[in-house]
């Protein structure tokens, strides 16, 4: 096993606009999160994941971008971001940008240019069709509800959108639009960051004639524009000509990416990325691949997903491990229990990931086990995704709106976006103004000065996981083996690195649960080395509800 920094490393994502507002606007800027960069260090992690502060007229908050090389106005300045970077460094920290290149906003120069005629030199840096028999050029529709075409009067034709009407899709087989992109990877690595994490990074390559998709449930053309014909050769020339030559962490968001196919991506060999963001166990808990039915996905199922690619990676390329982002709901209400429960839940599925072979990831928030938000009603939301679907769906397509909404709670990501809870006093602490989104009603318990102070905090178990991770090769580099995978109630692996051997149950219920020790576990001398919970002995006994508990074999 080859060893990195970017191996070893924790990432705390950042998203911006819900982290700290330093100026009563009512949205976070670069400045309020200069303000915490301390608490941050005193978390643990090495790297900040900063999603997209870019200039953007915010169709998608931020993920439209009309200027790669300056900052959001309600972000900050380029001054700011720089005194970020520096801050970031002198803590020792890294800092991961959000790179977002398989569109731009249509208030880029560049779109702005190529809308205006046919011959235009820029025409070509997007994707332009005439449309076939009074309609769109193809079926395909947006991740975002409705065609993936719009039609542009100015010039006459159609231009493709996978996302929203202002998010055009960039075309990626123009080989300008792929150093235009490189330039702007380079701006910020001779800057001094420290890599991307790239979005939606395996949409770049569409197949040639773009061909209608197959109808049915779900987004239609996804076979034609997902691991599409060219991408790895695109990823092995961006890799050659720029990531290459910088010592970087690279993360590719990838959805719908067989095991075989991020094998490609993330190999050890393969030079492209260093790892993909695969989004299988986000699935499950869809019905029939409907986006907003919900369902608590069983754990042998959950189990199986975690297991497959902790197996089959081993060795051959290296793993990104989270369980939320900006797109996810509350790890605490979508997988444990927000109630009750809630500490001991978010404790025991942190150390599930902390003790897995794969770089972590901890999004905002969830060091304190903040939940999803109890939104009473479509006009809380705030997302363009949301939105479009209830427009679609409710107002246009006559659904149930109460069936719609109760899907919606459940799966939104406004649920991660909801601001950061500092302290129990007005906004969380947030803001001295109006938020953009509202706070989470349950802040006044559940908060960053109340977790600091706590000493059986999630906040402190975290730090002690991470601590934990950082003195334990074997939780980082081990090899991978679970035991009794069909059990409904308890996850059961070790871990092996160089004779050091971790041992690990996890108790996925709210309920008191017979641990039976596995044969190969017999006879082995254990001791405790960390736990959410007053630790025991590795022995058959009942695991207490949502109980984590992690042994090492001691030293002979």
């Amino acid at each position: 096993m080859e060893k990195a920094w970017w191996k070893e490393a924790v990432v705390y994502q950042i998203y911006p606009r819900s982290f700290m507002d330093s100026d009563g606007d009512g949205v976070g800027d670069l400045r309020g999160i200069i303000r915490r960069l301390d608490y941050i260090k005193e978390l643990g992690v090495d790297v900040i994941w900063l999603s997209p502060c870019y200039k953007s007229p915010n169709d998608d908050n931020g993920y439209d971008i009309s200027d790669y090389r300056d900052i959001m106005d309600e972000f900050g300045t380029m001054a700011d971001f720089q005194e970020l970077l520096q801050g970031i460094h002198e803590r020792g920290m890294k800092l991961l940008m959000d790179l977002v290149v398989n569109h731009t906003s249509d208030e880029h120069p560049w779109f702005v240019e190529s809308r205006k005629s046919r011959e235009n030199p820029y025409r070509d840096y997007y994707i332009w069709r005439d449309g076939k028999d009074g309609k769109e050029p193809n079926n395909w529709t947006s991740y975002f509800s409705g065609p993936a075409w719009q039609w542009d009067e100015e010039s006459g034709q159609y231009y493709l959108h996978l996302f929203t009407k202002k998010q055009p899709d960039l075309n990626w087989e123009n080989p300008k639009v792929r150093q235009e992109v490189y330039d702007i990877m380079r701006f910020w690595l001779d800057m001094g960051c420290d890599g991307f994490r790239m979005d939606v990074a395996n949409l770049y390559s569409k197949v040639p004639g773009l061909p209608d998709g197959k109808p049915g449930k779900g987004r239609i053309g996804a076979e034609y524009y997902q691991n599409g014909p060219r991408i790895h050769e695109f990823f092995r020339e961006m890799n050659r000509e720029v990531l290459s030559r910088y010592d970087i962490m690279t993360v590719g968001e990838m959805s719908d990416v067989p095991l075989e196919e991020a094998l490609r991506y993330a190999g050890n060999d393969s030079h492209e990325l260093n790892m993909v963001f695969q989004f299988e166990q986000d699935d499950l808990d869809t019905v029939d691949g409907e986006r907003w039915a919900f369902r608590k996905a069983p754990l042998p199922e959950l189990k199986a997903v975690f297991s497959k690619w902790q197996t089959a990676m081993d060795g051959k390329a290296w793993n990104s491990l989270y369980w939320t982002n900006h797109d996810q709901p509350r790890t605490v209400s979508r997988r444990g229990d927000d109630g009750r429960f809630r500490k001991e839940s978010q404790k025991m599925l942190y150390t599930m990931l902390m003790t897995l072979q794969g770089t972590p990831y901890i999004y905002q928030g969830e060091e304190i086990g903040m939940t999803n938000a109890p939104f009473a009603s479509i006009e809380d939301f705030r997302d363009v995704e949301t939105r479009n679907c209830w427009q679609e769906r409710v107002v246009k397509g006559g659904e149930d709106p109460e069936k719609l909404l109760e899907g919606i709670r459940h799966r939104a990501r406004d649920n991660a976006r909801t601001p950061m809870q500092w302290d129990d006093t007005e906004n969380a602490g947030f803001t001295s103004g109006t938020p953009w989104i509202m706070v989470n009603p349950n802040y006044k318990e559940i908060n960053v000065k109340e977790s600091l102070e706590d000493p059986d905090s999630i906040f402190h178990y975290m730090q002690q996981l991470i601590r934990m991770r950082k003195s334990h090769a074997a939780a980082v580099y081990g090899d991978f083996r679970e035991y009794q995978p069909e059990h409904e109630k308890l996850y059961i692996y070790e871990r092996n690195y160089e004779g050091q051997k971790l041992y690990v149950v996890l108790n996925f219920s709210d309920t008191d649960t017979e641990f039976v020790l596995p044969e190969a576990w017999k006879g082995e001398e254990t001791e405790p080395l960390l736990g959410n919970y007053p630790q025991e002995p590795l022995k058959n006994r009942r695991m207490r509800p949502y109980e984590a508990a992690v042994y090492i074999r001691k030293e002979k």
